[in-house]
């Protein structure tokens, strides 16, 4: 009997996230002059209301059409120049797809790998920047969330072992899985570069890039020689100014990104922050009570709050469990990606979405996990999160 085709596919790989109606409905209007004079009163209210999300003041934000790829390349095209020095960790698919990226635009890049499942040590940021005594690292990067993982880095104790070795590199930090679910404090943290995309916790269609950056890497800006051109901030910063773009901008995905920031700032940014870890908590309960399993996260100070990567037990592979969800239960689970493709799959928890939407994905996660010969016991995960939940929205 063929599986039924009626009811919605569930989404619950970490991005592309559910979309609400309010920011499809944005994204549907008929066709716009990009030079018209509407434009301004659209987009320079846009670019303050984003620095908010980013909680900067001093920051500059620029939103391109592309992806937090085209805004990895934005920031170190804009503030770098050729053979300049990179400090960055590598332990997950996404740190090592930016480590390569440093590489292949011509800098220098000190790549230390530290174990998938841990994320960026301070200590040893600390340690390597003492010892730079002329200051040849021009940046120390951080992945603030590694979607490929779950795991979760504290941006704040890098930032104090800079301050810690008087060192005066500059601080980028990819958060496009974090950013506007995991708490994130552009200023108080000393961030210059902020990175994220707009198919995460903004809510949006993928399609765009999103970042703000700080004093200190516009000043960067005025020295640095590598090549750039569409993601020049040059160009933007001459045109953004006047409420415009150096080239057609993606006009509908401006207006739904103003209707997902005021949906965010409406909802709080603490409350915001509280009701992904809520979330997460309960599917790590689940995981780990309930079915008795594993994540890839080493410890509890890893542990994500917008994404959790679940190891299958030895012998058995992820890619069955996410196979089986997909053709039997309409349901996207995230792949193990790298080192870890086959032995997890990833339920994506962040963004638009609830208790009850994540209480789905858990079961959906039970049945795929059964259908693939992994012995847990039915609804033990549910109900372990469902009961966690319910107690812990008495708080709230």
């Amino acid at each position: 009997m063929p599986r039924s085709l009626t009811g919605r596919r569930h989404m619950f790989i970490p991005g592309p996230t559910h979309i609400p109606e309010q920011v499809l409905n944005a994204v549907h209007i008929a066709t716009e002059d990009q030079r018209s004079p509407d434009l301004p009163s659209v987009t320079v209210p846009l670019y303050e209301k984003v620095k908010k999300i980013f909680k900067t003041k001093s920051g500059t934000v620029f939103i391109y059409p592309g992806s937090g790829t085209g805004a990895w390349e934005s920031c170190i095209t804009n503030t770098l120049s050729p053979g300049d020095k990179v400090l960055i960790y590598r332990f997950g698919t996404f740190s090592m797809l930016w480590s390569d990226m440093f590489q292949r635009l011509g800098l220098d890049v000190n790549i230390v790998d530290v174990p998938w499942g841990t994320g960026t040590p301070a200590e040893d940021v600390e340690r390597v920047l003492t010892a730079d005594k002329a200051h040849d690292y021009k940046v120390v990067c951080v992945t603030q969330n590694e979607t490929a993982t779950g795991v979760t880095s504290d941006v704040l104790s890098v930032r104090q072992a800079m301050n810690a070795a008087k060192h005066p590199a500059l601080l980028f930090v990819d958060g496009v899985s974090s950013i506007a679910s995991i708490d994130f404090r552009m200023d108080e943290w000393g961030v210059d570069c902020a990175i994220s995309g707009s198919q995460k916790g903004f809510m949006l269609p993928a399609g765009m890039a999103i970042m703000a950056v700080s004093p200190k890497a516009l000043e960067a800006n005025k020295s640095a020689k590598l090549p750039r051109c569409y993601y020049s901030w040059e160009d933007m910063l001459k045109t953004n100014k006047d409420g415009y773009y150096p080239y057609t901008p993606q006009i509908p995905m401006l207006r739904a990104l103003g209707v997902a920031v005021d949906m965010l700032l409406e909802e709080g940014l603490d409350n915001v922050f509280a009701r992904h870890h809520r979330i997460a908590e309960g599917v790590r309960r689940a995981v780990k009570e309930g079915w008795k399993l594993s994540l890839c996260a080493k410890e509890e100070k890893w542990e994500s709050d917008t994404v959790s990567a679940i190891c299958v037990p030895e012998g058995k592979d992820a890619r069955k469990v996410i196979a089986a969800a997909y053709s039997k239960y309409h349901m996207s689970l995230g792949a193990g990606l790298h080192e870890v493709a086959g032995k997890v799959f990833r339920i994506g928890h962040l963004g638009d979405l609830n208790e009850l939407q994540v209480a789905s994905a858990l079961a959906g996660s039970e049945m795929a996990m059964r259908d693939s010969g992994i012995d847990i016991e039915p609804g033990s995960g549910v109900a372990v999160a469902t009961e966690y939940w319910r107690k812990s929205l008495h708080n709230v």
